[in-house]
């Protein structure tokens, strides 16, 4: 790692026009699977060519071969089959898995997209996985006996996939649990899960929640097991970080947090990120403290999302110099 102030993303990018047009014509029988998977590595690497232009630290490979972060994975398991669109958020739709058997892995899911992202840079590639509580929170389940059931099983499966990914050298891993942020008080469930997940890793482990109030949760948001947490600042005008002055961050524990809203098409400005990263500093030392976008860019345009980089990295470029970090 260097000294401080690490920057990186959260997980997903715009995909281009071309990927979009191509499973169209995957799904009407017009293109081979095969084409569009080279397609997808071609967008793949035009984010990680992009990422390393803009000299960011930890970059993520922008899931450019996913559609959803719940039924990607789960199409690729025993025990699920996937429903029709259900509505997300928004006018946003996914195809909703369903969970009629016992789930389970064959083979690795993300294993040779981590493998071909990692071999195009010499920069480090986060892993990212769908949490386990998420996964059955966006799931229908038809076969266990309880919510909670499919959610510990979930963690098994999860767990060896990430145990997949160190094995090949991966050194951030990146379990992400939106769906916690609606559920703070099944925070102890989400928690117990991820304790399974991350039991044995030598990997940075990093939970990426998002848009939630984790006022009431504080205790248990904080003693999750992993290593990083990875929250949303900017959308919140960096008022969460307050949690932070009552209630110190244990220093075994550091922080991601978000400099730009990914909800929004403004590029914010320079200025307003360093002031958010200055006042995530009263709280904490920059060498642990993480920059990135409050979520996923998936949702921008290319151009809003590079102009976020962008002027993420410039803030930060500039802070380090203002504060003698290498």
């Amino acid at each position: 790692m260097t000294q401080g102030l690490i920057t990186t993303a959260v997980g997903s990018y715009p995909k281009p026009d071309y990927i979009l047009r191509a499973r169209n014509q995957v799904a009407q029988g017009r293109m081979e699977a095969a084409e569009l998977h080279k397609l997808e590595e071609q967008a793949t690497e035009h984010w990680i060519r992009v990422q390393e232009e803009l000299d960011m630290d930890v970059l993520v490979d922008g899931e450019m071969y996913r559609g959803d972060m719940v039924t990607y994975f789960s199409e690729h398991m025993e025990g699920f089959r996937i429903s029709g669109l259900v509505r997300s958020y928004g006018n946003r739709y996914y195809r909703k898995p369903i969970a009629v058997g016992p789930v389970g892995r064959t083979s690795p899911i993300s294993l040779d997209w981590w493998k071909y992202s990692q071999g195009l840079t010499e920069r480090p590639v986060k892993a990212m996985l769908t949490g386990p509580y998420t996964m059955a929170d966006w799931s229908f389940n038809e076969y266990y006996p309880t919510f909670a059931d499919l959610v510990m099983e979930m963690a098994r499966v999860v767990h060896e996939e990430a145990v997949d990914l160190q094995r090949a050298g991966a050194k951030y891993i990146q379990v992400d649990e939106p769906a916690v942020s609606t559920r703070p008080e099944e925070m102890e469930l989400a928690s117990r899960a991820l304790g399974v997940v991350t039991e044995g890793l030598d990997a940075f482990t990093i939970t990426h929640v998002c848009y939630g109030d984790f006022s009431a949760v504080y205790d248990e948001l904080v003693n999750m097991p992993v290593d990083m947490f990875d929250l949303e600042t900017a959308n919140s005008n960096y008022d969460l970080l307050d949690m932070f002055r009552e209630h110190p961050l244990p220093e075994s524990k550091y922080l991601s947090m978000g400099v730009s809203d990914s909800h929004t098409h403004l590029v914010e400005p320079v200025e307003d990120i360093k002031a958010g990263i200055r006042r995530a500093l009263e709280y904490l030392p920059p060498h642990r403290l993480f920059i990135a976008p409050d979520c996923g860019l998936k949702t921008r345009k290319e151009d809003e999302a590079i102009g976020k980089l962008r002027n993420q990295q410039q803030a930060v470029s500039e802070l380090k110099a203002e504060l003698g970090i290498a």
